[in-house]
């Protein structure tokens, strides 16, 4: 538990040191929100009339975001940190790699949460009401969906020599599962190989999660129980392929 709570610190302390980051992380979204959100609402409402203007729908998508560029941003650190020589420190110290993706895994988690939760404050600007109970279940709905996300990241940052190649597969897996998580467009209509797809996709559970935590309305969601199931299955399975990940990258050089 000593060494889980030393990554665990590590992992804060340099965020807060990299002010690019802390920068980079928040504004971002909150640029494709304003200027996305913004174009789209005086053409698209999703769910018809009475369904909630674009800006309100785009807010849970946008959300989702924060926490998926928190799992990018944060599982590049192992890369740089088996290319500083820290990692290989790290294995060399009688500690289990289990821990090791455990401290990991949990300080990208509570920077991920704490991202989220300044973005919460942000939702009075879109004409939504939210509550203390809603905000509660939102950063738990997101500690667990960025939970997943980040050991998703971990496992494949494990694999990689190069921060352009963690960049490039990051890139090529995590937006495609943002896109298709309804984030941006509802699931409502789509048949074929696009539905299906979104339907597989575990962010899409998530995001329905936090739409209701802000009070679902004019769409078609996935059932409470359906959403909470894989959500958490999503960021067990995860945490355990990391784990196997780790435990199988050997010695790294």
């Amino acid at each position: 538990m000593s060494a889980v709570r030393m990554l665990w610190a590590r992992e804060i302390v340099r965020f807060l040191r990299q002010r690019s980051r802390v920068v980079g992380a928040f504004v971002q979204p909150l640029v494709f929100w304003l200027l996305l959100g913004g174009g789209l609402s005086a053409s698209f409402r999703p769910g018809g009339v009475t369904g909630p203007s674009y800006l309100q729908y785009f807010y849970p998508g946008v959300l989702a975001m924060v926490l998926l560029f928190t799992a990018i941003f944060a599982t590049i650190a192992v890369v740089e940190d088996r290319r500083s020589g820290f990692l290989q420190g790290v294995l060399a110290a009688p500690v289990g790699r289990g821990a090791v993706v455990a401290g990991q895994s949990l300080g990208a988690t509570t920077l991920a949460v704490g991202q989220a939760g300044l973005f919460l404050a942000l939702a009075p600007m879109a004409g939504l009401e939210l509550t203390l109970a809603g905000a509660g279940a939102a950063l738990l709905v997101s500690a667990v969906v960025a939970f997943g996300l980040v050991n998703l990241g971990l496992a494949i940052a494990w694999r990689m020599e190069s921060t352009q190649g963690f960049h490039a597969i990051m890139n090529l897996l995590l937006l495609p599962i943002w896109f298709l998580s309804g984030a941006v467009f509802p699931a409502e209509g789509l048949a074929g190989p696009l539905g299906w797809a979104m339907r597989l996709d575990p962010l899409t559970y998530g995001v329905a999660l936090l739409r209701r935590c802000f009070g679902a309305g004019g769409v078609a969601l996935p059932s409470v129980g359906l959403s909470v199931g894989v959500v958490s299955g999503f960021a067990l399975l995860t945490l355990l392929l990391a784990t196997w990940v780790a435990r199988r990258s050997g010695t790294l050089d």
